[in-house]
C-alpha cells in the first residue's frame, strides 16, 4: 500500500484493508457523503472485472479515469461454483454508459435508454442487465427513482437475491436501504458498523423530518 494513498485514510476503507469484508447475499451501505461508500463499491466492482463507470464484467467504457487504486489491493474470494457474471450500476456515470452502448451495440438491438426518462432508463437497465445469477453492485440508484420506482427496484433486487445472486447497494434512500434480508452497514468516522434498518441515522433523520419538517427548516435561515 502506498504510504500516501488517500483512500487508506478513510476509516471504512482502512477497516476493510485491515479486517477484510464478508459480504452477505445482500449488503446495503448507508452513511453521509464522503464516508467511503462509493469508494468501496467502486473498488469491489472493478476488482471483480466490471467497468469503473458502470457496466458488465469486462466493460471498457472510460470517459475520464477518476477511480482510486483501492481495487488493486483487494483480493476477492469466491465460493466454489460462484458465477463470474456481474454488473455495476453507477448513477453518476449512466448517461455516458448509455452512449457507450449506442456506439458499441451487441449482437442484438440495444435498448434506447437515452430516449427514456431518467428513472425509466434505470429500471429498464436493471431488468435488461441484471437477470441471471451474478454479483450486482449499485451506487446511489435512487438519484433517478421516484418512490414507486424505488419499490420496483427493491422488488427486482429481492428477486435476484432469492435466485442466488449477490447484491451490494450504496444508498441515501431509506426505501432502498430496506432491502429485505439485507445486512445494513453504516459507514462513517467509526468505519463500518452493522445496524438494524430502523436504528440507522438515515432512517431516524427521515422519520424526524417527516414528523415535523418545520423543526429542520427553521434552522436553514440561521
Amino acid at each position: 500500500m502506498p504510504p500516501d494513498a488517500w483512500f487508506a485514510r478513510v476509516p471504512a476503507v482502512a477497516q476493510v484493508l485491515r479486517d477484510g469484508w464478508d459480504l452477505a447475499p445482500a449488503t446495503v451501505l448507508v452513511g453521509e457523503n464522503g464516508a467511503g461508500k462509493s469508494t468501496l463499491v467502486e473498488a469491489l466492482a472493478v476488482a471483480f472485472g466490471m467497468g469503473a463507470e458502470g457496466g458488465s464484467t469486462g466493460a471498457r467504457n472510460v470517459t475520464r479515469e477518476s477511480e482510486s487504486a483501492l481495487w488493486q489491493h483487494l483480493l476477492l474470494e469466491r465460493e466454489a461454483g460462484a458465477p463470474r457474471r456481474g454488473f455495476f450500476l453507477r448513477a453518476e456515470t449512466m448517461h455516458g454508459f448509455y452512449t457507450y452502448l449506442e456506439d458499441n451495440p451487441g449482437r442484438g438491438p440495444e435498448t434506447a435508454f437515452h430516449e427514456m426518462s431518467h428513472g425509466e432508463s434505470f429500471l429498464a437497465l436493471t431488468q435488461d442487465r441484471m437477470r441471471q445469477r451474478g454479483l450486482y453492485v449499485l451506487d446511489e440508484p435512487e438519484s433517478a427513482l421516484s418512490f414507486t420506482g424505488s419499490l420496483a427496484l427493491l422488488a427486482h433486487l429481492r428477486g435476484l437475491v432469492a435466485a442466488g445472486s449477490q447484491v451490494v447497494l450504496s444508498t441515501h434512500s431509506p426505501v432502498l436501504a430496506a432491502l429485505p434480508s439485507a445486512r445494513v452497514l453504516e459507514v462513517g468516522e467509526w468505519g463500518l458498523r452493522e445496524s438494524a434498518w430502523e436504528d440507522t441515522d438515515l432512517v431516524l433523520s427521515w422519520r424526524g423530518f417527516l414528523g415535523g419538517p418545520e423543526r429542520y427548516l427553521r434552522h436553514l435561515d440561521g
